[in-house]
């Protein structure tokens, strides 16, 4: 103990704060890279006239709460306050709409990545620029804006993501990591910046409307992993640690969003690697040896910290559901006056769904709490349906549900495997879907009908691959890649469990998953009819 105290008193430390969905995490690491303290806060986004959001003051009081809880658990376990780190790096949600004016105040509230309200936008930039440009993603957002004629638009002159946000208002800077940017708009894979081309048909596209700015001009500075992104300033110090104790002057890596960090978190930041981060949303993403043949709506084209060209799927729906009978559960088992430990919950619950038939004896779920336009919703209605004679028991039902967190991504990884046949030697899964032991990595392996692996440090998740990211910035070698730094200085001689696919549990998903497709007009009646 004595000496990872010393190593905090030094400063040799680093430390990511990441905004998920529905918490933000701190994970402090020592110069061995494993995780030493951690601090997290609980928040919810809200549906607000119409928009999932999230005000500036839940996020600032949420950082603030979350690094206060680390502070905390610092002292407790090494009895020294937290003063500074070696580096640190900031990490959120990618894409949405955070738009400022000249003057550094917000212009409308955050549209976060879970609104489905830019159809018109997408498919016309997907059409423009021959490449996919998803619903969620900020240029979406942007010229959806300018379809709908807001009155704001002309005033923009910075737009940015939660992360970008964060590290300009604790930095000054307003720079974006390359991962982060290519969920705001498309990344040339050779010069790992701005896509120039499609930049250009963006502004000669909404000229007509004579807004006093062209686009490159309000977006983040692109930097890539490894690179200096500032220093914490006075006033940032301030903004992160009211309390004052935490020194300016930290150097910050570049924000990050949380599909790169989730990369760097399971070690999938080379070629032929991927990895399916799996918690309020779910998203799969495979590091490409060669272009995709064709562009397709359900996959983004979107890249690792250090710049090279990832394919992924993503889906706005995957543990809320599944979290919310859990909680039916729980309330059962309080009004029976039993106390219930939400951890033995949900291990009971996920392994008695191993117990279940492979095709879920029937029961057929729909996770939809928000849209899926992976397969063409821009609403949800999370629904359970099922037959009169289908098995209906516990274990099928938890099954069914377990299936159902991963029923979109498969339709989406179908395309990558099956028809682009993308070739990758592993997946690695991280996220809350694996903490119960084997049972999300045995589904998973089932759905994609490849091996899972689930490293110790699974749980630890984006907020830990933010952490390794500002690490890297601070101590690699002169010219040491990322993927090297990780494979030597993170994760040598650390043991994950692998899971091959169970053939009978592949048919058992596959017969799951074709009565899903077939059966998705009942979903399309109920966002039709259920207002």
């Amino acid at each position: 103990m004595s000496d990872v105290k010393s190593m905090i008193e030094a400063g040799k430390t680093s430390l990511g704060i990441e905004f998920g969905s529905t918490r933000i995490k701190a994970v402090l690491v020592g110069e061995d890279n494993a995780p030493i303290a951690s601090g997290s806060h609980e928040w919810e986004n809200r549906l607000d006239n119409g928009v999932w959001t999230y005000t500036l003051e839940d996020i600032w009081t949420g950082l603030q709460d979350c690094y206060r809880d680390l502070a905390v658990d610092v002292k407790k376990q090494y009895d020294v306050e937290l003063t500074t780190v070696g580096a640190l790096g900031f990490s959120a949600m990618m894409h949405g709409y955070m738009v400022f004016d000249k003057a550094g105040e917000q212009l409308v509230p955050f549209r976060t990545w879970r609104n489905t309200m830019t159809e018109q936008a997408a498919k016309e930039l997907t059409e423009l620029f021959r490449f996919n440009m998803p619903q969620r993603w900020s240029g979406a957002h942007l010229y959806q804006a300018i379809l709908n004629k807001e009155e704001h638009v002309k005033d923009i002159d910075f737009i940015t993501t939660l992360a970008g946000y964060v590290h300009w208002k604790l930095t000054g800077e307003k720079v974006l990591g390359v991962g982060d940017a290519s969920g705001m708009f498309p990344i040339d894979s050779t010069t790992r910046n701005w896509n120039k081309e499609m930049l250009a048909k963006f502004d000669e596209l909404v000229a007509p409307k004579g807004y006093p700015w062209k686009v490159e001009d309000i977006l983040p500075k692109v930097l890539v992993a490894g690179e200096k992104a500032g220093t914490l300033t006075e006033e940032g110090a301030k903004l992160l640690d009211p309390t004052g104790k935490l020194q300016a002057g930290i150097p910050v890596c570049p924000p990050e969003g949380d599909a790169g960090t989730g990369m760097a978190a399971t070690n999938s930041v080379r070629v032929r690697t991927g990895n399916v981060s799996a918690g309020t949303s779910v998203f799969a993403m495979v590091v490409l040896e060669k272009a995709l043949e064709k562009v397709h709506e359900e996959i983004d084209m979107v890249t690792t910290p250090a710049g090279d060209a990832v394919a992924m799927v993503h889906c706005n729906n995957c543990t809320s559901d599944l979290n919310a009978w859990v909680n039916i559960f729980k309330e059962f088992a309080e009004a029976f006056g039993m106390k219930v430990d939400m951890n033995d919950l949900f291990g009971t619950l996920y392994n008695k769904a191993l117990e279940g038939d492979a095709d879920c004896g029937g029961l057929m779920s729909y996770n939809f709490f928000a849209g899926e336009p992976v397969v063409g919703f821009d609403e949800g209605r999370p629904l359970f349906v099922r037959m009169p004679d289908s098995k209906f028991n516990l274990a099928n039902f938890m099954r069914a549900n377990l299936y159902a967190s991963l029923e979109v991504l498969k339709v989406g990884m179908d395309i990558l495997l099956k028809e682009e046949k993308v070739a990758v030697d592993e997946i690695l899964g991280h996220g809350g879907l694996f903490k119960t032991k084997g049972v999300g990595q045995s589904i998973l392996a089932a759905a994609l009908d490849t091996p899972v692996s689930v490293m110790e440090t699974a749980g630890e998740g984006g907020a830990w691959g933010i952490a390794l990211l500002a690490s890297y910035m601070n101590n690699k070698a002169e010219d040491e890649a990322l993927d090297d730094y990780l494979d030597a200085k993170v994760f040598a001689g650390q043991k994950g469990t692998k899971m091959n696919p169970d053939p009978k549990d592949v048919e058992g998903y596959n017969t799951f998953i074709e009565r899903f497709k077939k059966t998705l007009p009942i979903m399309k009646a109920a966002t039709e009819t259920m207002k």
